[in-house]
Formats: structure tokens, C-alpha cells, sequence
């Protein structure tokens, strides 16, 4: 009997799973990861609430993935979020699904979990190296590593890269292996900052007065896309930030893109049309104030109040129609994106046609890729980190084959 080994690059979620994978199937497997410790963006990730997956039907669950899902389909159809949801509740994790239909480990927090994981992987033979960073190849084809006792060469025939994309570098995250990739001949989409922060020019009273402040049960819409999205954003010194944002990141990237900039609109009040609004607006003042009256028409107060003030000159209030329209559909323009390295993911990476259904490099035999460092995109909501679980497994599941194909070709000769 043959033993077979594989080393893989990058102990996130997508390696962790490609380990795990090939470790049940019989494969020996080495792992690196040049953190000191695995799995650091996971646990950040998961500081606040370990949001693993959505339940929601698995054709809406797709779509979350835009253009990108005719891509990811194939890995869900191998591991999807019931199948996360089980593979987290045999680790001592157990599942619950939130209002919001988003799935959450009952302890919340990732950390319980990944060290279940880790000690599982570990009792299947896990061999584990950290502080070793990938940096790619040498001219005899050895993987090479910098590591606190100096560079080390190693011979690997059969590698899962899974190595993150371009955000959070200080957790690992710093797509160092864009040029080491380039150097073989594999094709590449620019990285870009995705679920991350907006840029939008506010005056600087209203940045130091709302900064930090979250604006709830809105509904916000991009100009090229007529479908509105309710959700919450969080108001920052230099834009906004949050899921609704996340959520519409792609079609804000392309008008940024296309055109210089990326118009939104904002409805302040999505449980009222523009008539009851308009009504509410049309009623006597009766000397109130503007803050005091809008606050007992339509209970804007606070943030949205000021989201008013900051687009509409003050004359305006007096014309209730174009007041009504304003809160309604109040608009805002994106001049740009948060920093890469502060955003949530990446989108762009290692392209879909340079890579067969196995997730193998087609210029580099031997070599597969899973996880963010492929280019494709999802909003936050546990639709990240389910592909990245997912892909992982369909890596390692080619890898599998991979294998078998090549002992088969041995025994023919």
C-alpha cells in the first residue's frame, strides 16, 4: 500500500477542512501557517459571535454570491450549510439558528470550536508547523519557507494552498503568494476590499457628531441595482461601514469602477410608503420644531435626523413632497472603499479558468487552491466562511483523485 503525503499552506478554515478531508481519507498531512498560532481571522471573525452559515432556502443562499455563483454552486452541492451545521454540531459545537436566520455556535465564540477541531485533526496524525511563511518556490521546485530558525526547503509533490486574501495582513492575510503565483504563470484578478467601509464626504460637523452611531431598520438601495435591502449601517469619520453595506459591496465596487463614484439611497422609514410619509409631513407644525416635529410624526430623531440636515438645505423641510421623497429615498454618494487591509474579505485572486473542477492550478500540476485567495466574493452573513469551508473539502476531494490517478498511471507502467 502506498502512503501518500500532502502538505498544505494556510491553517484557516478552508486548510483546516482540506486537512480533515485528506487526514479521514488516509492521507498523511503536513501543515504550515506563519502565524504563530492557527485559525487568527477565524477567531477575530468570531470575537463577537461566530456567525457560521445562514439557514435560509439554498437557492437564495446561492444568489448571495452574485457572479461568482456558477462557480461556488459545485462546492455547495459537496459541503453546504446543513452540512456545516452537522459537521459543527459532531464537534461539541451545536447549532442555533438567530431571528435574523443566521447560525451560531450556543457558545457564540469560535474559539471552543476550533480547539475541538484542532484537537480532532490532531488525534487523526495532524502534523502541524507554525511560524512558517510560504514563499513560494525554489528553481529545484522545493516549497520554501522563512521560519525563526532560517529559510527551509521542502519537497512537495502534492500542495493545497489556502492562504487568504488580501485583508487583515497583521492575522496573515497578505497575499504575498500573488507574486510567487505570478512567477508560474497563473492568472490573476486584482484584489479589492470587499465587506469593508465606504468612503462618503461628510461635512465635519456631521462626522463629529454621528460618528460611531448606527443608523437602524433602514433600507438602502444602489443606483444601479432597483432592488432595496433592509438591515442597519454604523456611520464612521469617513463614510459608513456595516451589513447593509457588505451586503450591496459588489455593485457599489462596479459603479466605482465604471464611473468614479457609486450612488446610494437610504429610506429612513421602510415601514411607510411616500404617501403616509408625505402625509405625516403636511401636518401642522404648530410651531414646533423641525427636530421635534419629524421626531413625533415618523419617530426620526438622532442620526437619521441628521442624515437629513446633512443633504437637504433647511428651506426644503418646507416642501413636504420633496421632504417626503428625501426621506424616503435619501441620497448619498460613495467616492471610494475602505483600505483593503481593513476590510472584512477581498474580492479578486486566483482566477476560475485557470483552475480545473478539482480546484487544480492548470499550469501547475500538483498544486490546488481554496478559500478566499480564489477570486470570488460573498457578504458577510456566514456565506464566507461556508465556501471557504466548502472549498476546502472539494480541494481535498481532488487531491484524492488526484492521487489515484497518478498510482494508477505508476502501476500501468
Amino acid at each position: 500500500m502506498v502512503t501518500h503525503s500532502v502538505s498544505i499552506i494556510g491553517a484557516g478554515p478552508a486548510g483546516l477542512m482540506a486537512a480533515e478531508t485528506l487526514l479521514q481519507a488516509g492521507v498523511q498531512v503536513t501543515l504550515y501557517d506563519a502565524m504563530p498560532s492557527v485559525g487568527r481571522k477565524f477567531l477575530l471573525a468570531g470575537k463577537g459571535g461566530l456567525n457560521l452559515t445562514h439557514s435560509e432556502a439554498a437557492s437564495l443562499f446561492l444568489s448571495r454570491y452574485g457572479d461568482s455563483a456558477s462557480w461556488v454552486e459545485p462546492w455547495l452541492q459537496r459541503f453546504d450549510a446543513a452540512a456545516l451545521r452537522q459537521w459543527a454540531d459532531a464537534l461539541g459545537a451545536e447549532t442555533f439558528v438567530g431571528s435574523s436566520g443566521r447560525v451560531f455556535p450556543k457558545e457564540m465564540k469560535a474559539a471552543p470550536l476550533l480547539r475541538a477541531w484542532l484537537q480532532r485533526l490532531r488525534s487523526q496524525g495532524l502534523q502541524l508547523h507554525t511560524r512558517h511563511c510560504c514563499t513560494g518556490w525554489d528553481d529545484a521546485g522545493h516549497l520554501c519557507f522563512d521560519t525563526p530558525k532560517g529559510p527551509v526547503q521542502v519537497e512537495a509533490p502534492v500542495v493545497i494552498l489556502a492562504l487568504g486574501g488580501g485583508s487583515w495582513s497583521r492575522l496573515g492575510s497578505d497575499a504575498a503568494w500573488i507574486q510567487w503565483l505570478g512567477k508560474r504563470h497563473v492568472q490573476m484578478t486584482a484584489l479589492e476590499a470587499s465587506n469593508g467601509g465606504v468612503v462618503i464626504p461628510w461635512s465635519s460637523h456631521f462626522s463629529q457628531r454621528f460618528a460611531g452611531q448606527a443608523v437602524k431598520t433602514i433600507a438602502m438601495q444602489v443606483a444601479s441595482d432597483p432592488a432595496w435591502r433592509r438591515g442597519e449601517i454604523m456611520v464612521t469619520d469617513t463614510g459608513i461601514e456595516g451589513g447593509l453595506v457588505y451586503a450591496l459591496s459588489a455593485c457599489i465596487r462596479q459603479q466605482l469602477r465604471e464611473q468614479g463614484h457609486a450612488d446610494i439611497a437610504l429610506d429612513l422609514t421602510p415601514d411607510r410608503d411616500v404617501a403616509a410619509v408625505e402625509k405625516a409631513v403636511s401636518a401642522p407644525r404648530a410651531g414646533r420644531s423641525w427636530s421635534t416635529f419629524l421626531q413625533r410624526q415618523l419617530g426620526l430623531k438622532g442620526v437619521k435626523l441628521g442624515l437629513l440636515y446633512e443633504v437637504l438645505a433647511r428651506d426644503a423641510f418646507d416642501d413636504a413632497a420633496q421632504l417626503a421623497q428625501t426621506i424616503k429615498s435619501l441620497p448619498l454618494r460613495i467616492t471610494g472603499l475602505q483600505d483593503i487591509d481593513e476590510a472584512i474579505s477581498t474580492a479578486g485572486g486566483v482566477a476560475a479558468e485557470n483552475m480545473d473542477e478539482n480546484l487544480m492550478l492548470r499550469t501547475v500540476p500538483g498544486v490546488f487552491c481554496a478559500g478566499e485567495m480564489l477570486d470570488w466574493d460573498a457578504p458577510t452573513g456566514g456565506y464566507l466562511l461556508t465556501a471557504s469551508f466548502a472549498s476546502g473539502k472539494v480541494a481535498a476531494e481532488g487531491v484524492i483523485r488526484w492521487l489515484a490517478s497518478q498510482s494508477a498511471a505508476v502501476t500501468q507502467e
